[in-house]
């Protein structure tokens, strides 16, 4: 048997990640893990969230949470803010900039994903799921570290 479409589509998945990563970045200048967290914001109450909250919900590390919001606060996309009584919080608020470049920026990847495993029947999601697992395990990535983020290829990482 021939296993070269197998390997065609996983190259195909990762690719196409990478091809929107990259498209991202160079029209609107913004990582995608940087328009996830402003989208995060937007659903937030008051379009604000501790950095904690939103670290949380992406499943990121501190250090890389902290590069995410200081890049998008040097872009005037999002402001830190005392919390109201607490000084010793900060909130992190989006910004009328950050909410022009989410209107301007296409759905991503992630999110048109998001929506059509939502349409399967959980037994559809099982087989997926199951099937991934297959290949994790035969490419030997068990211990690999991934949130739920789709981003492209590690040069990224230091783009947060």
């Amino acid at each position: 048997m021939d296993f070269t479409p197998v390997i065609i589509k996983v190259r195909r998945i990762v690719r196409s990640i990478n091809l929107e990563s990259k498209k991202v970045q160079k029209e609107y200048g913004v990582s995608i893990p940087q328009l996830l967290c402003l989208e995060y914001l937007k659903e937030a109450p008051n379009y604000q969230a501790t950095q904690r909250v939103i670290r949380d919900h992406m499943r990121l590390n501190s250090s890389t949470m902290t590069g995410i919001i200081n890049r998008l606060e040097r872009k005037g996309f999002v402001a830190r803010l005392p919390k109201s009584g607490d000084k010793r919080v900060t909130n992190i608020a989006l910004t009328s900039n950050g909410e022009r470049i989410l209107k301007n920026t296409p759905d991503l990847m992630q999110k048109r994903l998001d929506m059509k495993l939502r349409s399967l029947s959980d037994t559809e999601i099982g087989k997926i799921n199951d099937a991934l697992d297959l290949l994790i395990n035969m490419l030997e990535i068990e211990d690999i570290d991934a949130s739920p983020v789709l981003t492209g290829g590690e040069e990224n990482i230091r783009d947060f």
